[in-house]
């Protein structure tokens, strides 16, 4: 996973606390993060429906649902794409014994084994949202939420 995934869930968090539309120069001068980088994967956001934009002087990017509507794997796929994490290239056709006409995507016990987990994985993702995350963060540091909006402040 790139670190595109931290960046944009990390602003999600911070959108979620401020309440309201805050530009990607903001939220990227607050981690001294690229803002042209920043702004192309909360565009992805957009794009998935996490996040809208909005235009003008006092516009910027806001959560488009409530933080326990947004699973973490809502924002994974967003930035990450939807191609599987793990891709077999039935290296076993070539090997000692191979077969150069069975699938070995299915057929091959790495191949499970991987895809096994990845579904684990996604569930897991799919199952936690930033609205989880944020209660996680404020029950370790409660004054997150404050800091993040004074940082964020207009």
């Amino acid at each position: 996973m790139g670190q595109a995934v931290e960046w944009t869930l990390h602003s999600c968090l911070n959108l979620a606390w401020v309440g309201e539309p805050v530009s990607a120069a903001r939220l990227a001068g607050i981690y001294e993060l690229p803002a042209p980088y920043l702004n192309k994967q909360l565009q992805a956001l957009v794009k998935a429906g996490v996040l809208e934009s909005i235009p003008g002087p006092r516009g910027g990017f806001h959560l488009a649902r409530p933080a326990a509507e947004i699973t973490l794997l809502d924002v994974v796929v967003a930035v990450e794409g939807r191609e599987e994490a793990f891709r077999c290239s039935q290296i076993l056709r070539k090997g000692p014994g191979g077969d150069p006409d069975l699938d070995y995507s299915s057929a091959c016990a790495v191949s499970r084994s991987m895809r096994q987990a990845e579904l684990a994985w996604r569930r897991e993702l799919a199952s936690r949202t930033v609205a989880d995350v944020i209660a996680d963060v404020v029950r370790y540091n409660p004054e997150a939420p404050e800091r993040v909006r004074e940082a964020l402040k207009r």
